[in-house]
């Protein structure tokens, strides 16, 4: 048969007509895939609504209404914040009620009422003691009746609303040292504390001159009773971040005036427990008399300050007893008496091996040694304290404290510093920590975090990118509910803001060390608990991956009404997690009176791991009437 017969032709027809069609429908299908997720990744900054912004002014107030969420379609996510609003109290099936007005400063572990059934010695009663399961609150914690947007920082660090933290007990117990004053509708913070009457600032100069604080070698500094973080607050000035903590006590809110104000801060206190932060994790430690029998319990409290300092650290002591012969008298108490607990102290710090680097009127100044080579030779002159012997140096939570010299990593020379040094700030932030480099935390590789730091710079873009004022000054306290290495706070760096780097407990691998390594704070949490704040004390939360960790572990619903505790009205929720989990989180969220949206991860929507964004809608509880 010839080449050029009809039926020849024929076929060939027939089969280009059939390749035409296939790859016409399968264009077709690409297009309306690219499409679909185009609309579907589309920046949550293009749905948000124009609406006023909050200033200063109080006299221009700006009200939106809330509607119930429609599950049906993309919802317009607002992330300015704004004075007051009113709610639609419509009723919904799902919806979660709120509290009554007087949880309105609930503060679930720290709860005074609670507290008074459990043992007052060494003052156990105002360590965490959370509600049990059938106590737990399925409500709304509801911010105060004319809640306003905290002042911006760097404004906030000397203002805060009084709407917002109505106490003036501390204005009135602290007038004379300069504490906090009350200014119309406002507080006004003068930076000044108990031994710091001429203010913070110059008290840090103070310090200054004794131990180098502008240098970069110190950057994690831990403020023990820090009444309203002033100290902590003008150290950052120094670009030293400090954790701040004081109990739960007599000076009303002290600490919730510290993340008011933009400050770093935790409800704490040496009690029985160890502090919930690792071992070697601190630059510099800081008492202003703050109250801690440091002679008393053996040295106990010493020996836990020694635990989380790390080698080369400063302890840095003001107030009773230091001085004492100038200002016994002002104290109300004996020479003998003080005499004889300074000469207890400086008994406990000698036989922890630290060394006396200066006293010069009110400030003490002790060094951590770099590590313990003498420190064990010194066993056979000091009996007490011993070496701890097993023991995971890290373990914070409810973990016992005792009398004994938390161990240093082995060193070969009398110079090299225990666990390796950390390079200056801010070089810090970026270094390979010394926990990565020595391998001692399983999995992880030098070459691993430098990915790391990558996948965050490019995670931060993709952020910025769907919810704008990230970097615009309008978050300053952030939560990161499972930091891992520290890498969204890394990214952060440069900005405005502050990152809580929480690890959860028993978590393997154990990575708050290395956080601390790099220059951050954070802590250890179970989110089954609350966690140790006031209420309405954070801008931005950032979960990735928490509830596939917890969601066999005990009701998401409760962990999501715990963020919304802590969340301030306004606030943005960032959830990492498979489409699976952030669908019943959006489903529980959507009766929280939050909006959200699903989103696909920053690589394409090829990859199961999804992005949720929450935000917080602006509501308020209602002022109880007077009966007649």
């Amino acid at each position: 048969m010839a080449n050029g017969s009809p039926k020849h032709h024929h076929q060939l027809e027939a089969k280009r007509k059939r390749l035409t069609w296939i790859v016409g429908v399968s264009g077709l299908c690409v297009l309306f895939y690219i499409l679909g997720a185009w609309q579907h990744s589309s920046p949550l900054s293009n749905l948000t609504q124009s609406i006023t912004k909050a200033d200063c002014d109080v006299s221009n107030h700006a009200a939106v209404s809330y509607n119930s969420p429609s599950s049906s379609s993309s919802l317009a996510l607002d992330f300015d914040s704004h004075h007051q609003s009113q709610i639609n109290n419509t009723a919904s099936v799902n919806e979660i009620p709120p509290c009554d007005m007087s949880f309105s400063e609930y503060t679930p572990c720290q709860d005074t009422q609670r507290g008074r059934k459990f043992d007052r010695s060494m003052l156990k009663y105002r360590e965490r003691h959370c509600p049990a399961k059938d106590e737990l609150l399925l409500c709304l914690i509801p911010a105060p009746p004319k809640y306003k947007t905290p002042f911006k920082w760097p404004q906030s660090r000397d203002y805060a609303w009084y709407d917002n933290i109505p106490h003036k007990e501390l204005s009135i117990e602290k007038a004379v040292q300069n504490w906090i004053q009350v200014e119309g509708d406002r507080f006004r913070f003068p930076g000044g504390g108990t031994m710091f009457p001429r203010g913070a600032d110059v008290y840090i100069d103070d310090i200054n001159e004794l131990i180098p604080l502008t240098d970069g070698s110190i950057r994690t500094a831990i403020d023990t009773g820090c009444g309203v973080a002033s100290l902590g607050a003008y150290l950052l000035k120094r670009d030293i971040i400090s954790m701040s903590f004081a109990p739960r006590d007599t000076h009303e809110a002290q600490v919730w005036f510290a993340l008011e104000r933009g400050v770093p801060a935790m409800i704490g206190i040496m009690a029985s427990q160890r502090l919930p932060y690792p071992a070697r994790a601190f630059d510099m430690a800081h008492c202003s008399r703050c109250l801690i029998p440091w002679h008393k319990n053996d040295g106990m409290y010493l020996i836990e300050v020694d635990r989380v300092l790390r080698p080369g650290g400063y302890w840095i002591l003001s107030g009773p007893p230091i001085h004492w012969k100038k200002h016994w008298k002002g104290w109300e108490r004996t020479q003998e008496d003080l005499k004889q607990e300074q000469d207890a102290i400086e008994a406990v710090a000698k036989r922890l091996c630290w060394k006396k680097v200066v006293e010069k009127n009110d400030l003490s100044v002790w060094q951590k040694p770099l590590n313990h080579i003498d420190c064990i030779a010194s066993r056979k002159t000091y009996k007490t304290p011993h070496i701890c012997k097993s023991d995971n140096p890290d373990a914070g939570w409810y973990k016992e404290m005792e009398v004994c010299i938390t161990p240093l990593p082995e060193v070969s020379s009398s110079d090299e510093v225990a666990g390796g040094a950390v390079d200056k700030w801010p070089a810090r932030a970026f270094a390979t920590p010394p926990r990565i480099r020595s391998g001692s935390i399983p999995g992880m590789t030098a070459d691993k975090f430098k990915e790391d730091i990558v996948l965050w710079k490019d995670r931060l873009t993709h952020y910025k990118h769907i919810i704008s004022p990230l970097i615009k000054g309008r978050y300053r306290n952030i939560l990161d509910m499972n930091a891992q290495l520290g890498g969204f706070a890394a990214a952060l760096a440069k900005y405005p803001v502050w990152v809580m780097n929480v690890v959860p407990a028993n978590s393997n691998p154990d990575t708050l060390g290395v956080i601390y390594e790099r220059g951050f704070i954070g802590t250890y949490q179970d989110w089954c608990e609350a966690v140790s704040t006031y209420p309405r004390t954070y801008d931005l939360i950032h979960a990735s991956g928490v509830f596939s960790i917890y969601q066999d572990r005990c009701d998401i619903t409760h962990i999501l009404l715990e963020m919304d505790r802590i969340l301030r009205p306004e606030g943005t929720v960032i959830f990492r997690d498979t489409v699976e989990v952030l669908v019943k989180i959006q489903t529980i969220t959507n009766g929280m009176r939050w909006k959200s949206q699903i989103m696909d991860h920053e690589s394409g929507p090829f990859n199961p791991e999804k992005i949720l964004v929450a935000v917080k809608t602006y509501w308020t509880g209602e002022t109880k009437q007077k009966q007649k």
